[in-house]
């Protein structure tokens, strides 16, 4: 059977200020990569659990629609807050057909430490069951992630949106970084074998054969690079490493084969393109919400305090 989802993070922050921009609506919808829009419905009576509708767009001006209710509890003697919650979704295109959960907030001498667990049911019979095995991945990344842009949020002062704007714009560059090393170690340097590529080569003092075969390894190197700028997609080096050849092949090619500097499709704005995009990319990456950032399993005891993550009542539990 799935596990249920769990995440922690510790944001050196007060409990008030992680309550405060979890549990307001108009606040949490703004770190919060699984909502796009969150509203509390009218409460008649305070004692009684506060429901909310929630909005998620998926895209092609599609959303889904869902509701919950949730509770808030408080330790006055440890600080310790809880808020416990169940959620269901009467929107046929929604995988998940109802869930229960809760979040912790435990002061630390480092901070909060803000958790999470929660579980769901999934809808679609065998096919729905098959869904959530990727589904359910992407729920617990979504969620680290987002709780890694709340304590950008608390702690440094970073935007929500400003956060996500560059998310955005590194990985953009690093995504067209790797396309341009793969496309350039593998088009016209293993697949074509393009008559330049051996001819820069030789210019500098190689002859045919051994040109031959340093281009192919130049291409391989290549195609090694680009996978590197995706597998290691948090090595902001790689962009100084990007920089750093760009520069190295244009002086290389303007000292042993300047007829190319005047060429159609020329290396000084291929690599000058290049080297610009790496430094947007080092420059948008020096602060990004991480999902790495974040405990991503329960555990028996707490590294903060000693003690064991303290469940709410089996009420947020989904029943067998």
């Amino acid at each position: 059977m799935p596990q249920g989802i769990y995440v922690e993070i510790v944001i050196a922050g007060t409990v008030d200020e992680v309550w405060e921009k979890t549990q307001d609506p108009a606040l949490h919808q703004r770190w919060d990569l699984r909502f796009t829009h969150i509203r509390y419905l009218p409460r008649p009576d305070p004692a009684e659990p506060q429901r909310f509708r929630y909005a998620t767009r998926i895209g092609f001006g599609l959303g889904i629609e869902g509701e919950g209710e949730s509770a808030g509890s408080r330790d006055e003697a440890s600080g310790r807050r809880t808020s416990a919650l169940r959620f269901w979704s009467a929107d046929g295109r929604s995988l998940i057909r109802e869930g229960a959960g809760y979040w912790q907030y435990i002061p630390t001498p480092e901070g909060v430490r803000f958790l999470t667990w929660y579980d769901y049911r999934t809808r679609w019979g065998v096919a729905g069951r098959v869904l959530d095995t990727a589904f359910r991945p992407l729920m617990g990344w979504a969620t680290a992630w987002s709780f890694d842009r709340l304590r950008l949020w608390i702690e440094r002062g970073m935007e929500p949106a400003a956060a996500m704007r560059l998310w955005a714009v590194h990985a953009l560059a690093r995504v067209t970084i790797a396309l341009v090393f793969a496309w350039h170690g593998l088009v016209p340097k293993l697949l074509f074998r393009h008559p330049d590529e051996t001819a820069m080569l030789m210019d500098g003092g190689m002859g045919p054969s051994a040109a031959r075969a340093a281009v192919v390894a130049l291409g391989v190197a290549e195609l090694l690079f680009g996978a590197a700028m995706l597998l290691a997609w948090r090595q902001r080096s790689l962009f100084l490493g990007v920089i750093a050849l760009m520069a190295a092949t244009t002086a290389g090619v303007a000292v042993n084969s300047p007829r190319f500097l005047a060429a159609a499709f020329n290396p000084v704005t291929l690599n000058l393109s290049v080297a610009a995009l790496a430094a947007v990319g080092w420059v948008a990456s020096a602060e990004l919400p991480s999902a790495r950032r974040c405990l991503r399993r329960k555990p028996t005891a707490s590294a903060a305090d000693g003690t064991p993550a303290a469940e709410p009542a089996s009420s947020v539990r989904l029943a067998p």
